[in-house]
């Protein structure tokens, strides 16, 4: 069981308020009794203790800087979660934030942007391209002591602190569940997949997950083209656009990124947003409009909101060297009858 405030105040021999005093870095206790509280809460665990055994370096009380870089574009989940991490600093006074949006396939501009943190910054949230250049930088952020963690599309062999989002995988394995659910048991038909990029291990791991599903219960559906779309709208609505012209009788889209307006529109200038089955990915202004429509069947969500509030709070307690209990955001199907506010 962790210890509490009580714990760390019976053993230094102190008040419970002393203590939230040191712990808090307040004025108003002396050098020495500093020193023995700090010391019995790394003692007691509810502190970490520093390799030398000094106190940590940023005590709760202390301003910490953190970085975001983010992808720009016309994704708007990023921009949820850009506004979310946003609001949620604004009302956290021990926090510097500060968030770099960058072009966001171009893995050694996201690299440089990472490196010249160096020596600005405490701890850095991350949407990151799985790409050679981005993992050397993020090592070199961890060898500097700079937490680190990747958010919505995790990186494997790198010293981050936590990957922050969704099992998305399983998200793939799900829209190929539900696809095989909305077209029938054992009726055949030809499904596209299109993707934002697959550099981002996430949308990798969506495809991959989609594709085992279907392989195991579903080989009457038959993937015929999958088409990387840079998670911009408008190249999504011309690829969708020449996609149906090159298969008439396509039944079913699967999007894994962004773009699901391009896609909806190239659907509704054809006639065909009644006929195709189309799954995509978070709940936004736009896709809530193509659920109420019916372009849309369904939406796999990951919760911004959740996302910001867990990347803030794990970087935080790792820049003190305080414990953390990460709660990852639900992965939740949406439908048209249960659509939530955003």
């Amino acid at each position: 069981m962790r210890s509490t405030l009580t714990d760390i105040a019976r053993e230094a021999g102190v008040s419970a308020a002393t203590v939230d005093r040191v712990l808090n870095n307040r004025p108003g206790v002396r050098a020495r009794t500093r020193e023995i509280v700090l010391e019995m809460a790394q003692r007691l665990g509810y502190i970490a203790e520093s390799p030398n055994g000094a106190p940590p370096r940023h005590l709760p009380g202390d301003v910490i800087r953190l970085d975001f870089a983010l992808p720009a574009g016309t994704n708007s989940f990023i921009k949820m979660l850009h506004r979310q991490i946003e609001a949620q600093a604004r009302s956290r006074p021990d926090l510097d934030v500060h968030i770099a949006t960058i072009e966001g396939f171009n893995p050694d501009g996201l690299a440089r942007l990472l490196q010249d943190l160096r020596g600005r910054t405490q701890g850095v949230g991350v949407i990151a391209l799985d790409h050679p250049t981005v993992r050397e930088a993020i090592r070199s952020l961890s060898a500097n002591d700079i937490k680190v963690v990747t958010i919505a599309s995790d990186i494997l062999h790198v010293p981050r602190v936590a990957y922050i989002g969704i099992d998305n995988r399983a998200a793939g394995r799900l829209a190929g569940y539900l696809l095989n659910r909305f077209m029938g048991s054992g009726r055949p038909g030809k499904v596209a997949l299109f993707a934002g990029s697959l550099s981002y291990r996430g949308h990798e791991e969506r495809e991959m997950g989609f594709r085992h599903i279907l392989t195991e219960e579903s080989p009457n559906l038959q993937i015929v083209e999958m088409r990387e779309m840079l998670d911009d709208r408008e190249k999504a609505y011309s690829e969708a656009s020449a996609l149906l012209e090159r298969h008439p009788d396509l039944a079913a889209i699967y999007n894994v990124g962004a773009g699901n307006t391009g896609i909806a529109r190239a659907l509704k200038e054809r006639g065909r947003a009644q006929s195709i089955v189309f799954l995509g990915h978070e709940v936004t202004d736009g896709t809530k409009d193509l659920l109420l429509d019916g372009t849309l069947d369904a939406v796999i969500d990951q919760n911004p909101r959740v996302e910001a509030r867990e990347a803030l709070n794990t970087l935080t307690h790792a820049v003190r060297g305080l414990p953390y209990e990460l709660h990852q955001p639900r992965l939740q199907v949406i439908f048209k009858e249960n659509i939530p506010e955003i």
